[in-house]
């Protein structure tokens, strides 16, 4: 057929690409499979666009770590100073962040992590795809946290959503991870040429230059001025009048160090204001109809789409037809919620053990659990058309028969 418009490329070359096209300067990294081709993709976009041509100058940095620990930190600190900076790593790396995750959540600064995810767990299987971190980057680190997540389908959607990440980190103030997985990763795809706008310009949110702070009688970092739980910020080196202590110890809205139960607590609960507003700034889910009215519905996120969408035709041909709604970020937007709403039973395919998005939808969504039925595939290989077809057809004839 005619492939004129499209491009053949991998997952991690476009999220590369797509980090470079966000304006991203550094990155930090521990090599791990599957992901060491997004670094490598992100080396040789800055090596080509990131030059200076006069002076040979060099604008980016990229540093290959000790350990995973040491390139969250990096990751961090570039971004706390005003740099756009990222990690790709995968299950094993993100375990070892956790902490820092953590400390970024509570401090607010933003930063983007880039897991390409194989099996676990442990060493697992470094060269086999699984859709296994959902929980783990949700809730990443201990104390009381959430984090939004991305979920590309394809490479096209990893160029966007990297994009899509760094706006997103800079606007909540927070870490944020998108969900790429091996099969995307590291496979070549044919997709629709990547669009790119010479007037992108990033998004950095709620901060204040000297201009801002001229007008203030203070500053008050952590304050909620406008009542959707993100504070306003400065950039360290600026201006002395937006000066701030930035800690992950007990703090007020202030910056300073307290163990007051209620300024405690008042952070904590603002957190939380910051995250259901978020609701309305990732990406919304995306809605394919059957032909015919259903209570039936799929669910499913990632590269499991492909395997969703050949099984939704074999059904068909079988009489049994589907909704379907591809998620494509947590927390969960407002098409979700009305998606569970108007359908009896939901197929949530996935491909880990535990079900971890039907998990994740159960904590986050009230009295679903019996209509969720999940359909797993986890064995390492990309999730076949099959696996979705026998799911669904074993329960739609188990309850004609009941």
């Amino acid at each position: 057929g005619d492939n004129s418009g499209n491009v053949l490329i991998t997952g991690n070359e476009a999220t590369g690409l797509g980090c470079l096209y966000a304006g991203a300067t550094v990155g930090a990294w521990y090599p791990i499979t599957p992901s060491t081709g997004v670094m490598d993709s992100f080396t040789k976009y800055c090596e080509r666009f990131r030059v200076d041509s006069a002076t040979g100058d060099r604008n980016y940095c990229i540093i290959q770590a000790e350990d995973e620990l040491a390139a969250a930190g990096m990751v961090i600190g570039a971004n706390w100073v005003g740099a756009r900076a990222f990690t790709p790593t995968s299950g094993p790396g993100i375990s070892l962040m956790s902490e820092f995750i953590g400390f970024a959540y509570y401090a607010e600064i933003p930063s983007v992590f880039i897991n390409v995810q194989r099996v676990g767990p442990s060493t697992g299987m470094p060269t086999r795809t699984q859709q296994s971190d959902v929980m783990l980057c949700a809730y990443a680190s201990h104390g009381d946290t959430k984090h939004p997540i991305l979920f590309p389908a394809n490479p096209h959607e990893c160029f966007e959503m990297a994009v899509h990440a760094f706006d997103l980190a800079e606007r909540l103030q927070t870490p944020v991870f998108m969900l790429s997985d091996l099969d995307i990763g590291m496979n070549d795809w044919m997709i629709p040429e990547l669009d790119w706008d010479d007037s992108y310009r990033w998004d950095r949110g709620k901060v204040l230059g000297p201009k801002d702070l001229e007008k203030m009688d203070r500053f008050v970092r952590y304050l909620d001025v406008d009542g959707d739980g993100i504070t306003y910020r400065t950039l360290p080196g600026e201006d002395p009048k937006g000066a701030f202590f930035t800690r992950g110890s007990g703090h007020n809205r202030y910056g300073a160090y307290t163990e007051d139960s209620d300024e405690y607590q008042d952070v904590l609960d603002r957190l939380l204001v910051k995250w259901k507003t978020a609701k309305s700034m990732v990406p919304d889910a995306v809605l394919n109809k059957a032909g015919r009215n259903t209570r039936l519905g799929i669910l499913a996120y990632g590269s499991s789409d492909g395997a969703v969408i050949e099984a939704r035709d074999r059904l068909a041909e079988q009489g049994i037809h589907v909704d379907y709604l591809r998620i494509r970020a947590f927390p969960f937007t407002a098409e979700v919620e009305e998606f569970l709403r108007a359908h009896d039973t939901i197929f949530v395919v996935e491909q880990n053990r535990d079900a971890q998005m039907r998990t994740l939808l159960m904590l986050e969504a009230n009295d679903i659990a019996d209509r969720l039925v999940s359909i797993l595939h986890y064995n390492g290989q990309p999730i076949p058309s099959d696996c979705v077809v026998r799911g669904v057809s074993a329960h739609v004839e188990e309850e004609a028969a009941a």
